[in-house]
C-alpha cells in the first residue's frame, strides 16, 4: 500500500501498520490486493490482548493490512522464549514513517500505530508505556521461575485450598442451621408442604452455588503464582468460554451459544420456584383468610400459578433476545403434535382444567374410583394425586375421574351413611337386640347423634334372624376405624345380653331303612384284612374285641 499519505492521512483510516512484525513481513501478497473487504473486517475486529504466562498486558488493535490476533500472535510468542532464555534481553524503541517500533534485541516485535494510542495519547508516549510493561513482565516472569518463590507458591497455594476447605465447611453449617431454623412441624397441608420444599431448594442451591465459586477462586488464586499452572488455567478458561460462547442455535436473526441455553434454563427453573414459593404464600397468607373453601383455594392457586409461569416464560424469552415471531412455526409444528401424538395428553390437560373450574372433585376430598380410596392431595394439569388409606400417594389421569364412576363422599356434605348387616340367634328378642344396638352405637366415637341410628329387621335367614344397623358419620376417612370399633363393642353388648351371633349349620336327617355305603375295592379289601387279622379271644376285655 502507498505511505505517501502521510500522518493525518494515517489517522483517518484508522492507524496502519507501517513497519511490518515478523509475521506480518511473511504475509502474502495477496493480502495487500484484498482491497476494502480486507480493511473494513480488520476495522470492525475488536483488540486482542498481549499475553506472558498467562497474564494480559495490554491489547493491541487491528491495522488496514492485519487483523489484531494476527499483530498479536509473534508478539507472545517471541516474549515467552525471552522469559525461558537465561540471557540478558534489551528492550528498544525506534522510529520508522513517524511511528515507534517495539524490539526485543534487535528483532521487531510491534509497530505502535495511532489506532492503538487511546485518545490524547501519541504513539511514542503509548509506546514508551509499552516498554515498561513488557521489561515488567519479562522481569516478573523470570523470577517466578526461582526455586525460592516456588517453594514460597507452594505454601501460599496450600494456604488457599485449605481456606477453600474451611469455606465449604462453614457454608455447609451454614445450610444445616438456616434449614434447621425454617424447618416447619409436619404437616399434610401441601401448600405449606410445597413452600417450604421451595425456600430449601433455594437455600441448596445458593450454598451449592457459593461452594462452586469458592472453589473456583482458591484454585484460581493457588494457581497464580505459577506460570504453567496460570497458562494451564487460562487456556481452560478460554477453551471454555469459547466453547459455550459459539452460536450453535439459530432462531430467527439470532444464533444463541451453549452458554445463553443453560442461563435461561437456569432462569426458568428459579422462575419455577420462585413461583411454587409465591403460590405456598398466597395459600397460606391470603387464601387461607378469605372463608372460601380449599377447592376453590387450591382452584386459584392454580390459575395464578400458571398464569404467573406463563408471563415469566414470556418476560424472560424477550430479555434473552428471543423474538417471539419466530416461534410461529414451532406453534404450528406444536398443534400437528398436539392432534396427532398427544391426544392423551391433550385429553388429561382439558380434563384437568374441568376438574379445576368445575370442581366435581376437590382438594381434601375423600373419593372412591375402582378399588381405589382416598383423600385428593393435589389437582393438576395431568393429573390428580390421591392419598390412599394406607397411605401411598397414588397419581391418577384426570380423565379417569370424567368417564368413569368416581363417588366422592366429601362433595356437597361430608355426612354419609355406612350399613353393618348382623344376623343373630333364632329364639333372640329382636326388641333386645334393637336395644343392645343402639347402645353399642352411643359408645362410639365418630358416629353422629344425628342422624340416630336405625336398626331394620330385614327377616329370617336360614340360621339367623337378619337385621341391618345403619349410621351415620362426618369422617369418610375414618369409616374403616369407626366401623371396626362398632364391631368391638356389639360384640361386648350382646356378650353381655346374653345374645348368641350363630355359625351356619346344616342339619342331615335319615330315613329308618337300611343305608348301603358302595365303598371303593380297595378300601373294601383292606378292611376285610384288617377284620380277619384280630383274633377275638375269650375273656378279653371289650376294648380289645372287634367293632360290631
Amino acid at each position: 500500500m502507498a505511505i505517501t499519505a502521510g500522518v493525518g492521512g494515517l489517522q483517518g483510516v484508522g492507524a496502519t501498520s507501517l513497519w511490518p512484525s515478523p509475521a506480518e513481513s511473511k504475509a502474502p501478497a495477496a493480502t495487500e490486493t484484498a482491497g476494502a473487504l480486507t480493511n473494513a473486517a480488520s476495522l470492525a475486529a475488536g483488540p486482542e490482548p498481549v499475553e506472558l504466562d498467562g497474564r494480559s498486558l495490554f491489547r493491541v488493535w487491528s491495522s488496514n493490512e492485519f487483523s489484531a490476533e494476527q499483530r498479536v500472535e509473534p508478539v507472545n510468542r517471541i516474549l515467552q522464549q525471552a522469559v525461558l532464555s537465561r540471557r540478558p534481553v534489551q528492550l528498544t524503541i525506534r522510529e520508522r514513517n513517524n511511528l515507534p517500533v517495539l524490539s526485543l534485541d534487535g528483532q521487531v516485535l510491534l509497530t505502535v500505530t495511532r489506532r492503538d494510542a487511546p485518545d490524547g495519547l501519541d504513539p511514542f508516549t503509548q509506546a514508551e508505556r509499552w516498554k515498561a510493561e513488557l521489561e515488567q513482565a519479562i522481569e516478573q516472569g523470570r523470577r517466578e521461575r526461582q526455586p525460592d518463590h516456588v517453594r514460597r507458591s507452594l505454601a501460599l497455594a496450600a494456604g488457599w485450598l485449605l481456606l477453600a476447605w474451611l469455606g465449604q465447611l462453614a457454608l455447609g453449617w451454614l445450610a444445616r442451621n438456616l434449614a434447621h431454623r425454617h424447618r416447619e412441624p409436619a404437616s399434610e397441608d401441601p401448600a405449606r408442604l410445597m413452600r417450604v420444599e421451595g425456600l430449601h431448594f433455594l437455600m441448596r442451591s445458593g450454598v451449592l452455588a457459593l461452594k462452586i465459586g469458592l472453589w473456583i477462586a482458591a484454585i484460581a488464586l493457588a494457581a497464580q503464582p505459577f506460570p504453567a499452572a496460570r497458562i494451564g488455567f487460562h487456556r481452560v478458561v478460554t477453551a471454555l468460554s469459547d466453547s459455550l460462547a459459539s452460536p450453535f442455535l439459530p432462531l430467527g436473526e439470532r444464533s444463541y451459544s451453549v452458554l445463553d441455553v443453560v442461563v435461561l434454563l437456569g432462569l426458568f427453573v428459579l422462575l419455577t420456584r420462585l413461583v411454587g414459593v409465591l403460590q405456598g404464600l398466597l395459600r397460606s397468607r391470603v387464601l387461607r383468610y378469605t372463608g372460601i373453601n380449599v377447592g376453590a383455594q387450591e382452584a386459584v392457586a392454580f390459575v395464578v400459578r400458571y398464569g404467573l409461569l406463563f408471563i415469566g416464560t414470556l418476560v424472560l424469552l424477550q430479555l434473552w433476545g428471543l423474538d417471539l415471531s419466530s416461534l410461529t412455526l414451532f406453534a404450528g409444528v406444536l398443534g400437528v403434535g398436539v392432534g396427532l401424538g398427544l391426544q392423551g395428553i391433550t385429553k388429561n390437560f382439558v380434563s384437568g382444567l374441568v376438574i379445576i373450574f368445575e370442581q366435581p372433585i376437590r382438594v381434601g376430598d375423600f373419593v372412591e374410583i375402582g378399588d381405589l380410596q382416598g383423600t385428593v392431595q393435589r389437582v393438576n394439569l395431568r393429573s390428580t394425586e390421591v392419598l390412599t388409606l394406607d397411605r401411598i400417594a397414588i397419581i391418577v389421569p384426570n380423565s379417569e375421574f370424567l368417564e368413569s364412576r368416581v363417588v366422592n363422599w366429601s362433595h356437597g356434605s361430608t355426612t354419609s351413611r355406612l350399613q353393618v348387616p348382623l344376623g343373630v340367634a333364632y329364639g333372640s328378642d329382636p326388641q333386645e337386640v334393637r336395644q343392645a344396638l343402639c347402645e353399642a352405637c352411643a359408645d362410639v366415637d365418630g358416629i353422629l347423634r344425628e342422624p340416630e341410628p336405625q336398626v331394620f329387621f330385614k327377616g329370617f335367614g336360614d340360621n339367623a334372624l337378619n337385621f341391618k344397623l345403619l349410621i351415620w358419620i362426618n369422617q369418610p376417612l375414618r369409616q374403616y376405624e369407626i366401623i371396626s370399633a362398632l364391631n368391638y363393642r356389639i360384640e361386648a353388648v350382646l356378650r353381655h345380653y346374653g345374645i348368641t351371633i350363630p355359625f351356619p349349620q346344616r342339619t342331615l336327617h335319615l330315613g329308618e331303612a337300611a343305608l348301603q355305603l358302595q365303598l371303593p375295592p380297595e378300601l373294601s379289601r383292606a378292611l376285610q384284612e384288617r377284620i380277619s387279622e384280630v383274633e377275638i379271644k375269650p375273656g378279653a376285655p371289650a376294648t380289645d374285641r372287634p367293632p360290631s
